[in-house]
């Protein structure tokens, strides 16, 4: 998998950071705290409303989980990094992930890849179009073999994606 990740400075805004689990947000998850036998057992949904609110996890949101799960900022980059589902850097509001992994090559995902990467106007994989709307990655698997080349966007599943068809898929995320 090949993925150009956007160097931070290029979304720096320099504004300060303004925390997310504060009032409604903050009684979410103390309701969310209150079904796992520790803070710690709580930190992939955590991390999931952070990335909600903000769009990605920055450094500093990692931060703001960690203290609020009395957790270290370590622990916390740990599991951001592994987990693909959490975005490092910025994405465009429809970020598209589509599996590349070996029946879907077979059935010309390379091809599906190439088309989003052209009608997005991305270019490159993991790199957001200029006017912020999208970003594609190639994935490992998406649980659809039999019907090649399955999409996400966003937690939108699609099945039989074909060349042919992204200008149609786009058309649904304006």
């Amino acid at each position: 998998m090949s993925l150009h990740a956007i160097a931070p400075d290029e979304h720096d805004t320099h504004e300060p950071y303004a925390p997310v689990f504060v009032g409604a947000r903050r009684t979410e998850l103390d309701e969310l705290l209150t079904r796992y036998p520790t803070k710690m057992a709580a930190l992939l949904p955590a991390l999931w409303m952070l990335q909600e609110d903000r769009g990605w996890v920055s450094p500093e949101g990692l931060g703001e989980v960690a203290s609020v799960l009395d957790l270290t900022p370590a622990y916390v980059k740990g599991v951001v990094t592994f987990y693909t589902m959490y975005h490092q850097h910025p994405v465009g509001k429809y970020f598209i992930q589509v599996c590349t992994t070996s029946p879907c090559n077979v059935c010309g995902a390379e091809d599906v890849v190439q088309a989003f990467l052209d009608a997005t106007g991305c270019g490159e994989l993991g790199v957001t179009s200029d006017d912020g709307r999208y970003t594609v990655i190639e994935v490992e698997c998406l649980g659809a073999c039999g019907f090649a080349t399955p999409v996400m966007v966003h937690s939108d599943f699609l099945e039989s994606i074909t060349p042919d068809n992204v200008t149609d898929v786009l058309a649904r995320y304006p």
